[in-house]
């Protein structure tokens, strides 16, 4: 066995890890993964981030939709489904712009982002315009970050459990498709970040399955603020790596 194939071994066990605690924080609450795993799983091997982490996603959040379907707050899922749409083309054509060291400071920027939107304690109303807004928003940081999941759970902060967790992964199985046909047709995408994709698949399984008992149990209290700190942290160790390293 060589050290090469170790270290991919290794790179491998610890992404599955951390796919599978943000897995349990986004299968109990509604939203997580994202924030938690990107600048973590950046660090250990940038490959597996934005489109393995996004297709991963996407089975994590069918598996929620189907888990809790009949709470979806359908009157809403349209304007964010709009939004979802100018997002990720905004995205999009940021990414064939950028270099791979600006995406560095991108992705940490975006991750240090989801944490203020998410610590800030704002009040927003679930209207058109504002749902509208937040989608546009979460499309853009999905398809560049995968992290699109801080500006539709500020708009649901309010609602019940089930109401927040269906309404968000209807919200997201959507935007995570256009996300990957984007990535797809841009060129980010291809098959070694598919197999990438499918090495993390046991993680969202393992925390999908876990979180159906931790549902609950889990709010955004400690558990958030630990997210939310963990998160914050990986972020700046991305930017000082980035500047000092």
């Amino acid at each position: 066995m060589t050290p090469e194939f170790s270290l991919v071994c290794l790179d491998i066990l610890l992404a599955i890890v951390i796919v599978a605690f943000g897995s349990v924080i986004q299968g109990s609450v509604g939203f997580g993964l994202g924030p938690f795993a990107v600048p973590l799983l950046f660090l250990i091997n940038p490959l597996f981030v934005p489109g393995p982490l996004i297709l991963a996603a996407l089975l994590l959040t069918l598996l929620m939709f189907f888990r809790e379907r009949a709470d979806v707050d359908f009157k809403g899922l349209k304007w964010a489904i709009v939004g979802r749409i100018v997002g990720t083309l905004i995205g999009a054509f940021v990414l064939t712009i950028i270099s791979g060291s600006q995406m560095v400071v991108l992705l940490a920027g975006l991750v240090i982002l989801a944490v203020i939107i998410n610590a800030s304690g704002l009040k927003v109303k679930a209207v058109s315009w504002t749902i509208f807004s937040a989608g546009t928003l979460s499309g853009f940081m999905a398809i560049v970050a995968a992290i699109g999941g801080a500006p539709m759970a500020l708009i649901y902060q309010d609602e019940a459990g089930p109401k927040i967790r269906s309404t968000l992964s209807a919200i997201f199985v959507i935007g995570i498709i256009l996300a990957l046909i984007s990535l797809v047709v841009i060129g980010k995408f291809g098959l070694t970040e598919f197999f990438a994709s499918l090495w993390m698949m046991p993680g969202i399984v393992i925390g999908f399955l876990i979180s159906s008992r931790t549902k609950k149990y889990l709010d955004r209290g400690y558990i958030r603020t630990a997210v939310l700190t963990v998160s914050a942290l990986a972020a700046v160790i991305l930017v000082i790596r980035y500047f000092y390293l």
